[in-house]
């Protein structure tokens, strides 16, 4: 997963044509780490499908506050710069919760035009 460290390379990836899901998370975050065992199978499941970024929270404070990014891990997909859904909640995510997020992204970016 490629991690961003700058809004340029942020709003640079997610203005992409294609489904981009961004990651965000930090270093103490015991349930980001729970998911890093399988997300680079998830990634492998769904190349060529969506990309995924990564950004730590607490290195991109103003960008996470600007989309209200309030807990970790949060999963948001964007198309062409615009959200298209998002998981979010306190519970720790499963690996089953993730995927059907990952499919209901891309059947949001299906129904929509272009």
């Amino acid at each position: 997963m490629q991690k961003l460290t700058t809004e340029d390379q942020f709003r640079q990836t997610v203005s992409a044509s294609g489904v981009t899901v961004a990651v965000f998370k930090t270093t103490w975050c015991p349930d980001c780490h729970f998911i890093d065992p399988f997300m680079p199978e998830l990634e492998q499941k769904y190349a060529g499908r969506i990309a995924f970024i990564e950004i730590d929270r607490d290195d991109l404070p103003e960008l996470c506050s600007e989309l209200n990014i309030l807990g970790i891990p949060s999963f948001v997909a964007f198309r062409e710069s615009k959200e298209l859904v998002r998981f979010v909640n306190k519970l720790r995510k499963s690996r089953e919760e993730i995927e059907q997020f990952l499919d209901r992204a891309l059947q949001v970016a299906d129904a929509l035009p272009g």
